[in-house]
This record gives C-alpha cells, sequence and structure tokens, in this order.
C-alpha cells in the first residue's frame, strides 16, 4: 500500500507534466503489473491507447465486455486492435445473458441496474484487477460531480493498488485536440447524440452540457460502480 504521502508527493510532481509522462513513470514503476482499461466508447480511452501505443509502452490492455454493447462499440475495439497493433484482453462476465435471465429474471438492467452492472461490470473487474499493482482509467474531472476530486493518482481501497489518472485535469476540448490533431479513431456515436455510452439498454442520446443524463434513465443513478469505492 502506497502512503497518502507518497502519491501527494507523486501527484504535485507530475501535475504540470503531460499525461505521457505519467504513464511512461507508471511502467517502469509497475510493468508487468499494469493494466489500462479502455471500453471503446468515450473519447478518453482512445486518447490514453493511442499515446501509450506512440509512446512504446508496454502494458495490458483490457476491455471490459458485458455483452450488452453497441455494435459500434465491438467494432471500435477491433478497429483498435488492428491499427496499434497490440493485443486487447476481452473480459466477460461470469454469466452469459441466458444464465443471467434465469438467475435474476429476465431484463435485470431494467429491473435494478445496481445489480446489473455488479454482475457484468463490477466483479468482472475486481476478478481482473486481482493480477495488477496499478490501474489506468481515462476518467476526468470534469465529466461529472462525482468525479470531479479525481487525482492523478489514488490509492483504491476496493482493488488494493494504485489507481492512475492521466487525463484527470484534462479538458473536453483537449481531448478532441489530441484526436483530431492524431487521427485518433473513436465511437461514431459519440457524433450522434451520445456524448457518454455504455450498454445499449441503459444509454440513450444526451445533451452536450449533461453527458451522463442519458445513461439509466428513470433512475437515480450516474455511476456504473467501476469508478468509485
Amino acid at each position: 500500500m502506497w502512503s497518502s504521502e507518497e502519491l501527494e508527493r507523486l501527484n504535485e510532481h507530475f501535475q504540470n507534466q503531460p499525461p505521457e509522462a505519467l504513464l511512461t513513470w507508471a511502467t517502469q514503476t509497475f510493468h508487468p503489473r499494469l493494466a489500462l482499461t479502455c471500453s471503446f466508447s468515450g473519447p478518453s480511452g482512445m486518447v490514453l491507447l493511442d499515446m501509450v501505443v506512440r509512446s512504446g509502452l508496454d502494458m495490458t490492455v483490457i476491455f471490459l465486455d458485458t455483452d450488452l454493447l453497441f455494435p459500434e462499440t465491438y467494432e471500435l475495439a477491433a478497429l483498435a486492435e488492428q491499427r496499434y497493433g497490440i493485443p486487447i484482453q476481452r473480459r466477460r462476465p461470469a454469466l452469459s445473458l441466458e444464465e443471467q435471465d434465469r438467475q435474476e429474471g429476465p431484463h435485470l438492467y431494467a429491473r435494478d441496474p445496481d445489480r446489473c452492472c455488479h454482475l457484468r461490470k463490477v466483479t468482472p473487474l475486481t476478478e481482473t484487477l486481482r493480477d495488477y499493482d496499478a490501474w489506468i482509467s481515462g476518467i476526468r474531472r470534469d465529466q461529472s460531480n462525482t468525479r470531479a476530486t479525481v487525482h492523478l493518482l489514488e490509492w483504491n481501497t476496493r482493488h488494493n493498488l494504485v489507481k492512475i489518472n492521466p487525463l484527470a485535469f484534462w479538458s473536453d476540448r483537449q481531448v478532441w485536440t489530441y484526436i483530431h490533431t492524431h487521427r485518433v479513431p473513436y465511437n461514431p456515436l459519440l457524433d450522434q447524440g451520445y456524448p457518454s455510452i455504455g450498454c445499449t439498454p441503459c444509454t440513450r442520446p444526451a445533451s452536450a452540457s449533461n453527458p451522463r443524463a442519458g445513461r439509466w434513465v428513470g433512475f437515480a443513478k450516474t455511476e456504473c460502480g467501476l469508478h468509485t469505492g
């Protein structure tokens, strides 16, 4: 476990450095027990993936496949694997959708989205991260109120590892400037009124001013649980 003093010192050190510097440090410090999760939905994950490959860094890339994602999301994952020439580890839930329907009842996402997210996202990630000492995520402070205080480096008590958020202080404009400058592929749904993309049953179009309003419509829920706790 890293002390709060160590993490505070590192946060201060990297605060005014580019994300690539933090990614390089993370690789030197944690390889091979370092993983980048990429959802192939939001633009931030694609920026990090591009940075990793462009910098020649070696780390595991993990794609959590809930079996309920948009076709565009699966197509982007396949395109990224081909373009960047790296293996992407696809992790799926222990239960198939059919098994989940038998065990929990049909359309669990419509009745209890927290339970569905737990089975199809949170538990697979927990099981996956047992093999790692550090986890790289694309979350940013400007994405939602629940993420407004994230740091570049944090100790994650749920997974007992260092969580690294290289783009924590980046703005949406910075992300898209990078994407256009480096011609990074991204999910086409982002151009079709979907500023935040998850599973098909729980994602609706939304305004850019409140991007997560299109997630879990009708429920007091804004996070799937991957980045809480």
